[in-house]
């Protein structure tokens, strides 16, 4: 008895330090843990929800995409998070990210549009930086190109949580997927248009064939550099 009640005593220890070490290093939670109130639902109908500090997004048919977005915007910053997503369902975090003010061709007023780095079971894109409603792709290049520095991975643990890094600082985003580097981008177009705005958890539109399914985030944190 006398030992679990040390180890549980070193463990909260552990706990706290860790606590006051990210603390001291200028990091902090992305959301209260507890409800949504620091964020907006944009564009579809898809559902989120909270349940012991975990975010889960709920595929909604028929939807657009849908994007839970925070009320604060971001520049330069590192985000870490864990995510575990349904394995045909397509999902992505929106970074420096606004809603559309005006039309612009197909894209319609409202639209939440700007960098996102890519959320799928692999063997796929994971980690990769799209262009979301911006009209260009793939920022980052082509990840089914023949160049072996961008070829699908498997660094995405399909059906467990995977950890992501992602660092933005200027022009230059790096993404890591369980601690293995897989985006090295950098893009003046887009630091131009985008150097400044709200992060987005994307829930994909999908058809009724494969619906209902889902993506969870915990453990999100992040500190501006």
């Amino acid at each position: 008895m006398k030992t679990i009640v040390a180890t549980a005593c070193c463990m909260l220890a552990l706990q706290a330090m860790a606590k006051e070490y990210a603390a001291s290093e200028g990091w902090k939670p992305l959301f209260n843990g507890k409800d949504l109130s620091e964020f907006t639902v944009e564009d579809g109908q898809a559902t989120y929800e909270v349940k012991d500090g975990v975010i889960t997004g709920h595929t909604a048919v028929p939807s657009p995409n849908t994007f839970l977005a925070t009320k604060a915007q971001y520049g330069d910053f590192e985000l870490e998070f864990e995510v575990k997503v349904s394995d045909k369902l397509n999902s992505g975090v929106q970074i420096r990210s606004r809603s559309r003010v005006a039309d612009e061709g197909k894209f319609k007023v409202g639209r939440f549009y700007g960098p996102q780095v890519e959320i799928e079971a692999g063997p796929g894109q994971a980690g990769y930086i799209y262009g979301e409603a911006t009209g260009r792709g793939w920022l980052s290049p082509e990840p089914t190109s023949k160049d072996p520095a961008v070829n699908q991975h498997s660094h995405f643990k399909n059906g467990e949580w995977n950890h992501y890094r992602i660092v933005a600082k200027g022009a230059r985003i790096q993404t890591f997927i369980n601690g293995q580097p897989i985006a090295d981008l950098s893009d003046e177009e887009i630091f131009k248009t985008h150097p400044k705005g709200q992060l987005g958890l994307q829930v994909h539109g999908i058809n009724a064939k494969l619906h209902p399914m889902s993506v969870s985030w915990r453990n999100l944190h992040i500190r501006e550099i």
